[in-house]
């Protein structure tokens, strides 16, 4: 039985690009220092008051247009993101309403970075169990939020001045994850393939709670009453924590291990993957990965030096690039991998 495929994409992101240099007027960093270690040379940020849902609706937009289908003709919408609009309600439902079509079923998952694999076996189960003919799925993140700084309109650049020797103190401490993030979302509908061996073949997921500390956020939670205090923001609790080194290990080693085994389950050779579409982290992660796995650097594309990591999103913004450009075609077998927080990670089969 054929499973889900995409059938339209598209992805969005707010403003302009910000720099390498410019995130440099307010930390202790440079284009080249942040280029030698994650391979980022600029990315976007929303403005106050934008949320994840009003960068989904363009993105949704477009993809559904890409597809030839109307807002009322979804029936399932899969919310991916870690910065939400609002702590609660999700932002699915929001997404749901800017679209005019409030009512239908609006899921929330929250498994970060690596959403995507998690996504697009959910939405498998759902179009086959019947629950579901087409799902609307997004990936949509605003890190703005917990970026280490105040003085947004000399990172934009549209002022200079000197900053206090306090916010830049500020802003450095957290340099190393104040310059992998950035602000974006994308699309995808889905619906089942028409072709007999067509759509999602599998995916292999895993989560390991033990090492929930390699990447998280220590303040503004429910272990604490109240769950926000004015002591963790001053601590800057609500800015993510993130052991780097640690994280880049286990990224390559389960990444790679996943993938394969995958591809063992199902009798299928990496070599003969038309294109591996990874989580946007750190380009030493995926070259890592790509070296594992033995295949040409060509079947590990890569855009992440023009948006950063933009943690759920970033799969779908390459995917939609990848079909918009004819790199990815009708047919070919792609391999959906990513490792998020939690720790969350896996990979999924899927041929267009």
């Amino acid at each position: 039985m054929s499973g889900v495929t995409i059938i339209g994409s598209g992805h969005h992101v707010p403003g302009a690009p910000v720099t390498n240099d410019a995130l440099a007027r307010v930390m202790d960093t440079s284009d080249e220092w942040i280029q030698a270690r994650t391979g980022i040379q600029q990315r976007y940020f929303a403005r106050d008051g934008q949320g994840p849902s009003d960068l989904a609706v363009e993105a949704a937009t477009k993809a559904l247009d890409d597809a030839g289908v109307e807002a009322t003709d979804v029936d399932y919408i899969i919310f991916a993101t870690m910065t939400p609009d609002y702590m609660f309600p999700g932002s699915g439902p929001l997404l749901g309403a800017k679209l005019g079509i409030s009512g239908i079923p609006a899921l929330d998952i929250r498994q970060q970075c690596a959403a995507m694999p998690y996504a697009f076996q959910l939405a498998n189960g759902l179009v086959q169990s019947g629950a579901a003919e087409t799902i609307l799925l997004v990936g949509a993140e605003v890190h703005s939020g917990f970026m280490p700084w105040t003085d947004w309109d000399v990172v934009r650049s549209e002022a200079e001045r000197e900053i206090s020797p306090r916010a830049y103190e500020r802003a450095n401490k957290h340099r190393g994850l104040a310059v992998i993030f950035g602000d974006g979302a994308a699309a995808m509908v889905l619906r089942r393939s028409n072709e007999p061996e067509g759509g999602f073949i599998a995916a292999e997921l895993h989560s390991d709670g033990d090492s929930f500390d390699h990447l998280f956020v220590s303040g503004c939670g429910f272990r604490s009453i109240p769950y926000v205090t004015p002591e963790a923001l001053l601590a800057d609790e609500h800015i993510p924590q993130m052991r780097g080194p640690s994280l880049l290990k286990k990224a390559v080693q389960t990444l790679s291990r996943t993938v394969n085994s995958l591809c063992e389950t199902h009798g299928i050779a990496p070599e003969d993957i038309d294109c591996f579409i990874a989580h946007q982290a750190n380009d030493r992660i995926n070259r890592a990965v790509r070296q594992a796995l033995k295949v040409p650097p060509e079947k590990i594309p890569s855009n992440i030096a023009r948006y950063g990591n933009t943690s759920a999103a970033t799969i779908g913004i390459l995917t939609d690039e990848l079909r918009r450009d004819g790199k990815i075609r009708e047919g070919d077998l792609l391999c959906f991998l990513a490792l998020g927080a939690g720790l969350n990670w896996g990979a999924a089969l899927l041929r267009l």
